[in-house]
């Protein structure tokens, strides 16, 4: 099977994405791991004004088949949270790298987006 993986972010090996190169960074999940997941049923996400740091853990996403974490691919304060995977979930699922996404971080000082992996990685490592 085929997953989309756009090459204008990053990745981290956790399957979560970030866009590049503004003043805030993008994140949600990939293809690959909405389609891992199944349906999603409910999202936790932190609120405006939390810190996140790469590598840990900011919130839940919850399926039909599981509970997971979901891992920030870089530190900063979180500046805008989308508020419609409250009521619909499943944008997860039909938009991830779109109407599907997360959060936006804004960076700490060192909190780029080094040693997140490029497209080409990430699809080796879902293949």
């Amino acid at each position: 099977m085929s997953f989309d993986v756009p090459d204008d972010r990053r990745y981290l090996e956790s399957h979560e994405w970030a866009t590049t190169g503004g003043d805030t960074v993008r994140i949600g999940v990939s293809d690959f791991a909405q389609d891992e997941l199944g349906d999603v049923v409910f999202v936790e996400l932190p609120e405006v004004g939390d810190e996140v740091a790469a590598g840990e853990s900011f919130g839940v996403v919850e399926s039909i088949k599981a509970v997971s974490d979901l891992y920030a691919p870089v530190s900063g304060e979180v500046v805008a949270v989308n508020e419609d995977l409250f009521e619909r979930p499943e944008l997860v699922n039909e938009d991830p790298y779109g109407d599907g996404w997360m959060l936006e971080v804004e960076p700490a000082d060192g909190g780029d987006a080094e040693g997140l992996l490029d497209a080409d990685a990430y699809d080796d490592q879902i293949a």
